[in-house]
């Protein structure tokens, strides 16, 4: 018989982990899952390009490249339009861009035609995520915004490991319904923002009772000129550079060691169902643990994942244990990567910082595929995953040089935000002093 304590202390777990955030939070977080339920498209539009078009596969790479660099201008262009006309016409404008692109997708013909609309498919894709980034940051109190982001990254994993699942059974009936479905799931996310959200973008700086002038607006060039934020985008390409080849390069290594289709799909979906299970227990073990230890540790266990990756071998075993080492790091990182993102960027100017962080994933999603695939090809497998583990290896000792800088925000615990509330200027606040670092084990 199950343990009843454990059952209770379970149950306690979740209740805590999801009680008392607003409910705005909620709704936007069931517009996500839904989302993320419908989306087939991204998964399989190589497969879609190549055994039901009977295009090359380099042509679905050049299409996967294309959409990666829509995702990439988005990231900046939305991030702005997020701080200039607001969060939610941003959000629901570019996903109603994304069903309409994905539907058109679906009917498109001709090599030049469906590479247009991969791109803008890539391009207002992406555009919801700077914007969804920066309401959390707005609607979340600052000592629940890991919470509330690693609670938004659990409903990615959830949809999109759905998705996956049943995505395989639509498509014999015709790949035409997983893109209008897609699409279907797109329009009712518009139409729960829209109903449900309200605009969260703070007003802009007024001028104070003293008669001082009002702060000028912050332009995307301040942010690029933010060193400690860039210092901390980077990193984070680092890490999504290595995190790309997930997606890509392993599938290649693993067949050349003659892992079959089915074995490949097991160990890959092992990724998702460990964020699934572990994210909601390990979120509220992280809650009191120090910011730079989590991001060192998450480092180290995505690029020396991958790393171990070198010596798999031809065992399917050994291989899934290296995507349980990798998905540990992204679990560790991804929440606590967002709530410092959202800690560094001043309230009226989060969707252009939010869209800036994004650009690195972009970004690696454009250049990662790619170089994995030239590195395995020319220097072989051993090169390819020690080059990873290095990678981790520098993003750790990144980390941990920012956590030791006066004043970094790394250096605070991972559920202490220190960026002002909505409305307020972070510009305006004195510099505080950084506080001590703590053991990762501190409470």
């Amino acid at each position: 018989m199950p343990d009843p304590s454990l059952s209770a202390r379970a149950a306690g777990a979740v209740t805590e982990a999801v009680s008392g955030l607003p409910r705005q939070f909620w709704w936007l977080w069931t517009s996500t899952l839904i989302n993320k339920l419908g989306a087939f498209v991204v998964t399989f539009l190589a497969l879609y390009l190549t055994t039901d078009r009977g295009y090359s596969a380099s042509y679905a790479g050049l299409v996967a490249s294309l959409f990666g660099l829509g995702s990439a201008i988005a990231s900046v262009v939305a991030g702005v339009l997020a701080d200039r006309i607001g969060r939610r016409p941003t959000l629901v404008a570019a996903q109603l861009g994304t069903a309409l692109f994905t539907a058109l997708l679906g009917f498109s013909d001709g090599q030049v035609a469906i590479a247009v609309v991969a791109f803008l498919v890539g391009f207002c894709n992406n555009a919801t995520r700077p914007a969804t980034s920066a309401i959390i940051a707005d609607i979340v109190p600052a000592e629940d915004r890991v919470r509330a982001f690693a609670l938004n990254y659990w409903a990615i994993n959830i949809g999109f490991g759905l998705s996956a699942a049943v995505a395989g059974l639509i498509a014999t009936h015709g790949y035409l319904t997983l893109f209008l479905l897609d699409a279907l799931s797109t329009v009712v996310c518009a139409v729960v923002i829209f109903v449900r959200i309200p605009e969260t973008r703070p007003d802009a700086p007024a001028a104070d009772q003293g008669g001082a002038a009002a702060r000028p607006a912050i332009g995307l060039g301040a942010v690029f000129q933010d060193g400690r934020f860039m210092a901390v985008v980077v990193l984070n390409l680092l890490l999504a550079l290595v995190a790309q080849q997930g997606s890509t390069t392993l599938a290649v290594d693993m067949g050349r060691a003659g892992i079959t289709s089915t074995q490949y799909g097991l160990v890959i979906g092992l990724n998702g169902l460990l964020i699934v299970v572990l994210q909601i227990p390990l979120t509220r073990w992280m809650a009191s643990r120090d910011r730079t230890a989590l991001l060192v540790a998450s480092a180290l266990f995505i690029g020396w994942g991958f790393g171990l990756t070198a010596l798999a071998g031809s065992s399917a075993w050994f291989y899934a244990f290296t995507v349980a080492v990798w998905t540990l790091g992204e679990i560790l990182n991804a929440p606590t990567m967002m709530g410092l993102v959202a800690e560094l960027s001043p309230a009226e100017a989060r969707g252009r910082y939010q869209g800036v962080y994004s650009l690195s994933w972009s970004l690696a999603s454009f250049l990662g595929p790619a170089a994995g695939g030239v590195l395995l090809e020319r220097a072989g497998s051993g090169v390819m995953w020690g080059a990873c583990a290095v990678l981790g290896t520098l993003a750790a000792g990144g980390y941990v040089l920012l956590g030791r800088r006066p004043g970094a925000a790394l250096a605070k615990s991972a559920a202490v935000a220190a960026a002002p509330v909505p409305g307020t200027a972070r510009a305006a606040e004195p510099e505080r002093p950084a506080e001590p670092e703590r053991a990762a084990t501190g409470g």
